[in-house]
């Protein structure tokens, strides 16, 4: 491992990538070093960020719609509307859909994605999660 990236912090994807990596006694210690970091450093308070303010341009494809949308809900785990963001794509593409309905669309997926994110952590907050 090289020192210059030593300081740099891994996604959460390429440490779950990591992880399944691993032997289960690999797996096992990495779990009893984070169960040490946390009951060191606490568990930090975590907030939801409104979407970032990005207009929908006039003229706009179902791919920049995509890009626009994962940047306005960076928020939000991209693999949570994965499935429902591509039949809509292959809907405009294949059955000729069209292109305004279907960003509309994605647009009010990716808003309810935010909104059950905000429900989650609601519920988080309201049940204590720290009381474990």
């Amino acid at each position: 491992m090289s020192t210059s990236n030593s300081r740099n912090v891994k996604s959460s994807q390429a440490l779950i990538e990591l992880y399944e990596s691993m032997d289960d006694e690999c797996k096992q210690s990495l779990c009893d070093f984070a169960d040490f970091l946390f009951t060191r450093s606490g568990p930090l308070t975590k907030e939801i960020p409104p979407p970032e303010d990005i207009p929908r341009p006039e003229a706009e494809t179902v791919v920049g719609a995509v890009k626009r949308l994962k940047s306005t809900y960076p928020m939000i785990d991209s693999m949570s509307v994965f499935s429902q963001a591509s039949a809509l794509m292959t809907d405009h593409m294949v059955k000729g859909r069209d292109l305004i309905e279907v960003i509309d669309e994605m647009e009010l997926l990716f808003e309810k994605a935010y909104n059950r994110l905000l429900e989650d952590f609601r519920q988080d907050q309201s049940n204590g999660t720290d009381s474990e």
